[in-house]
């Protein structure tokens, strides 16, 4: 089954902020990031339930772990239902944790 992929307007804010962030950097290091990311939310789509949970108490938010470079990211999630999944929050792996 594929789920359809939705973010909130929070995730929005962290995938422009860490684009941001890299690219004044890197310009072709934040477009390969990005292009890592989309494709692991294409993942993600068809395989959710395969994440680790997030949270001991609500099996339905889980994290993805996402590999670039040295490290990657981390996008938090919600399983929605049986056809919808929202990303709450997307962080660098080095940042502090979600807040």
């Amino acid at each position: 089954m594929i789920f359809q992929v939705r973010y909130t307007r929070g995730a929005r804010e962290d995938l422009k902020r860490l684009f941001s962030f890299l690219a004044e950097r890197d310009l072709a290091a934040a477009k390969r990031a990005r292009k890592a990311i989309s494709k692991s939310m294409e993942l993600l789509a068809d395989f959710p339930w395969s994440c680790r949970k997030a949270s001991h108490d609500n099996p339905f938010i889980r994290e993805l772990v996402i590999s670039f470079g040295g490290g990657g990211y981390v996008a938090m999630f919600e399983i929605d239902d049986a056809k919808n999944i929202t990303i709450l929050a997307i962080r660098n792996q080095r940042e502090d944790d979600f807040t």
